[in-house]
């Protein structure tokens, strides 16, 4: 069957494309702005991209047209699809119908961490041999894809609150009806859809009313949001991570890079992995209790914890010149921001880190976080904050209640240049957006040498 995908260079649609692929059908999509990793990955798996969305791409028409969250009332090839009546479906529903059904899904939820920990939680189940299937919105470094359809039941999906499509604005997790759930966290986020926390506590809320009463629902004893969810009602058992929870860890390092894993109180084994920072060890106490309800033992967990390498894009070291060390990281919340900010001074002791953050998601834009932007800013030695021409809010008044020193630039070019005025051998510089930044990772890579 031909199935065309309206917005497929997202990280969801994009990996779903990889699965439609696998399944065996002829698989085209669009996109406004067609970039990597996404689009080197679909490109690799010989799926052809158009940019745009001229209606021209759905004649002859495809047996299928699966529409992503992005694409609205109003865009042509939204306008083609519903005037010629071709059938057509969201992302999450695809997904549930044709390759969710009869598998035991491993759910990871949650506004931080969820591409990481559903990568943890993937490869945690791979490193004991249990060949899951995945679907994660970004690209596991252990496995170079960001989908597959896998060899067992086992299936791990990074379960996203966002909504479904513009004709089903339930969130995209009540569609997966999983077995296993780890709800990471709970603040407000995507406040281009949500007026405020207590609708998206509902949202999870509906997704705890799908887990089974023989399944597992995980989560951190220090979510307040997520305890209200639970006591609106939960069918299912629960267990806890953190302090007093079951899942505990005990720090051998101050970065998170090396940590006992205590179950019930008993020691399971010690994780020494290359990342840092708390809620990496929050999210590695989630995946062993998660994988253990599929049958891996902690000690198999562990071991395959150390063997991890992270999701391109979280933290992901891109280059390294003149003794400058650049990140490519996709924190686009204040929380996200400051706890990788903490990781990575904890790790690197007192040399200077530069953060240059992009206000891109939606949030951002709409200025819904900033007044958690200042202090979030905190473990940075200076922050170069870009202002695109779009942003609704002043940015250079956040700026202005920064504790450290703290720019507003209008271009790339403004950035790079800060950059190579400030930075000096043993500098770390973390560039934070969850888009593309115009390719500035390469730009000042090839600047600073």
């Amino acid at each position: 069957m031909h199935i065309h995908i309206l917005g497929i260079c997202g990280t969801f649609m994009g990996s779903l494309a990889v699965l439609a692929k696998e399944l065996g059908h002829r698989v085209t999509g669009s996109d406004a702005n067609v970039y990597p990793p996404m689009s080197t990955q679909l490109q690799a798996q010989g799926i052809e991209l158009t940019q745009g969305y001229d209606p021209a791409q759905l004649d002859p028409a495809p047996d299928l047209v699966v529409i992503g969250n992005a694409m609205s009332r109003g865009n042509p090839a939204v306008e083609y699809v519903l005037n010629k009546g071709l059938p057509y479906v969201s992302g999450p529903q695809w997904l549930a119908d044709h390759v969710l059904q009869g598998r035991w899904v491993l759910a990871v939820a949650g506004t931080h961490g969820k591409t990481t920990t559903s990568s943890m939680l993937a490869w945690v189940l791979e490193h004991a041999g249990m060949s899951p299937g995945f679907l994660i919105g970004g690209v596991p470094q252990n496995f170079s894809v960001s989908a597959r359809l896998g060899g067992t039941p086992f299936f791990v999906v990074e379960a996203d609150e966002y909504d479904s499509a513009f004709f089903d604005k339930r969130s995209k997790f009540v569609h997966y009806h999983p077995r296993t759930a780890i709800l990471n966290n709970l603040e407000f986020d995507h406040a281009d859809i949500f007026p405020d926390l207590a609708s998206i506590e509902r949202q999870f809320h509906h997704l705890v009313r799908t887990i089974p009463s023989e399944g597992l629902v995980i989560h951190p004893t220090t979510e307040h949001a997520l305890e209200r969810v639970i006591g609106m009602g939960c069918w299912t058992p629960v267990q806890t991570t953190g302090a007093g929870g079951q899942w505990q860890a005990r720090l051998l390092s101050d970065d998170g890079s090396r940590f006992e894993v205590l179950f019930e109180g008993e020691a399971q084994g010690v994780v020494d992995w290359g990342l840092t920072g708390q809620h990496n060890v929050a999210n590695a106490l989630a995946t062993l209790a998660a994988a253990r309800h599929v049958g891996v033992v902690p000690a198999m967990g562990i071991e395959g914890l150390s063997a991890f390498k992270s999701v391109k894009r979280r933290m992901e070291k891109v280059a390294e010149v003149q003794g400058v060390t650049i990140y490519d990281d996709f924190a686009h919340h204040p929380t996200a921001i400051a706890t990788t900010l903490d990781g990575l001074r904890k790790r690197v002791g007192e040399a200077p880190v530069i953060a240059i953050i992009e206000p891109r998601s939606n949030s951002m834009k709409l200025g819904a976080h900033r007044d958690g932007l200042p202090e979030s800013v905190n473990d940075a030695d200076q922050v170069i904050w870009y202002a695109p021409a779009n942003l609704g809010w002043d940015l250079a008044a956040t700026a202005a209640l920064c504790k450290v020193p703290s720019v507003v630039a209008d271009s790339l070019e403004g950035i790079i240049e800060r950059v190579k005025g400030q930075a000096r051998p043993g500098t770390h510089v973390v560039i934070m957006s969850n888009g593309g930044f115009g390719g500035l990772h390469g730009k000042l890579a090839e600047a600073l040498k």
